[in-house]
């Protein structure tokens, strides 16, 4: 991600506009091989020897120009991996290597003349004691400090592939400073509307769907300068969806921003018209190990109940789609759940979802919601105490879930019919099967669901 002072703009009247680089350009092509070589050959080198041998090579250029190298390099650092390289913890080796140093002074001291101070000596002892060499002392007693990180790997590009990546950077770092973000899709293949969706939830945006296959959707996107708590945690979450956003065949972008010191109200557009580059593969259905790990559990301790990810769409009539994660089928009377897992959250999208689902979505449905992620001030009612929402922190309890839904059939012996979910009125892509036919209807989703880091390339 690039840092601020790295984000290369330009303003036209009150609209904020990127300065993405030509992948095509020979001179930026040439700029960004010499920066791979360095991080080609960089394994086993210390990040300040790098940011040296970089600064090196960049000179003293255009300001402008310097920035967005300077951003080339911050790509290809984030796609480096650092760590803290020594045979002992360093600060072991400083509190030894400086008591040792302390008493040799004193000693000198004592003695009455003036000696040269010996590091040789100290790092001789402090050797010594340690079981480790003098040379291995010397390297390990700083470390931990961030110059001092080795890169143990690289994950390597083209030069081009680079350009690109930066492109899609500068985006992302300009939708930090987002308030809303408004996305309209047109022609989209129902596939990768599906897995556009579940992206938005896996990254626990607090969101908005609205629209129908024919007509196209827009998905309304609070922004982390919305929210009251956890902006920057929010906005990380926020450009990790950008790249699935650019995989669409046709698309605009809007975003309403709070921009500089001041926070001034200004815009962004972004459209498949721009040709930026999305690093992710069309088929990338990222799931956390967390996730899976709750999915493991539960089907270890509820064998009667079958759990499938949810590809149905609920419209709630005229509030929006509602998106579950999961199906949840009881293997002995065909009954099915829906279950969405929500992220983060706001009151009045909750009440929006809790006042919706009963008169337009499936008979049986449950929210699962996180208590640490609500980022709003305002109060609702007792949220907890409502029989279709369930409570949790990190992930949800697999062991609480199942008792949920072992009630929640119990109080509902014959919700056997469903209204019809959107997605049966979406056209089957060609390389899906064919789902049947039915009737049900759909609702709602405002926030999303769990995560974790997403993968690229």
């Amino acid at each position: 991600m690039l840092t601020g002072n790295l984000v290369r703009v330009r303003y036209s009247k009150s609209k904020v506009i990127p300065m993405y680089l030509d992948p095509t350009n020979p001179d930026l092509l040439e700029t960004a091989e010499n920066l791979l070589l360095i991080f080609r050959d960089g394994v086993g080198r210390t990040r300040g020897e790098l940011e040296e041998e970089i600064q090196t090579l960049l000179g003293e250029g255009p300001p402008l120009s310097n920035i967005a190298q300077q951003g080339l390099a911050k790509v290809l650092e984030d796609r480096a991996e650092f760590e803290v390289v020594s045979e002992a913890h360093p600060e072991e080796l400083r509190r030894v290597v400086f008591t040792l140093a302390a008493e040799e002074r004193r000693s000198l001291r004592s003695a009455g003349y003036r000696a040269p101070f010996r590091r040789d000596k100290v790092l001789n002892e402090a050797a010594q004691r340690l079981n480790l060499t003098p040379d291995q002392v010397a390297a390990g007693l700083f470390a931990d400090l961030k110059d001092e990180n080795r890169m143990l790997g690289f994950d390597d590009l083209s030069p081009e592939r680079l350009i690109q990546r930066y492109n899609v950077a500068l985006a992302q770092a300009v939708l930090l400073k987002a308030t809303l973000v408004t996305v309209r899709l047109r022609r989209e293949p129902p596939d990768r509307l599906r897995r556009l969706f579940r992206r938005l939830k896996f990254h626990r945006l607090l969101h908005r769907i609205e629209g129908s296959p024919t007509q196209g959707y827009v998905i309304q996107i609070d922004g982390p300068m919305s929210l009251f708590t956890s902006t920057t945690k929010y906005g990380l979450q926020l450009a990790l969806v950008l790249p699935a956003i650019l995989q669409c065949r046709e698309f605009e972008l809007e975003a309403e921003l709070r921009w500089g010191p001041k926070r001034e109200p200004r815009s962004f557009s972004l459209s498949h018209r721009d040709g930026l580059v999305s690093h992710y593969r069309d088929a990338d259905s990222y799931i956390p190990a967390e996730v899976r790990g709750f999915e493991e559990r539960f089907r270890q301790i509820a064998p009667h109940w079958e759990l499938a990810e949810s590809s149905d769409l609920f419209e709630l009539g005229g509030e929006g789609v509602w998106v579950p994660d999961y199906r949840f089928t009881h293997r002995h009377d065909g009954q099915t759940v829906f279950v969405e897992v929500v992220g983060f959250w706001k009151s009045a999208a909750l009440e929006r979802l809790l006042r919706t689902l009963p008169r337009h979505g499936p008979p049986l449905w449950l929210l699962s919601v996180t208590e640490k992620l609500k980022v709003d001030e305002a109060n609702g009612p007792d949220w907890w105490s409502h029989p279709r929402l369930l409570k949790f922190r990190e992930v949800p309890n697999a062991s609480e879930l199942r008792d949920r839904l072992d009630t929640l059939i119990g109080s509902h012996p014959s919700a056997t019919a469903a209204p019809s979910p959107l997605n049966d009125a979406l056209p089957t892509s060609p390389a899906s099967p064919k789902r049947p036919t039915r009737k049900r209807h759909t609702a709602s989703a405002p926030t999303p669901d769990l995560l974790a880091p997403d993968k690229g390339e």
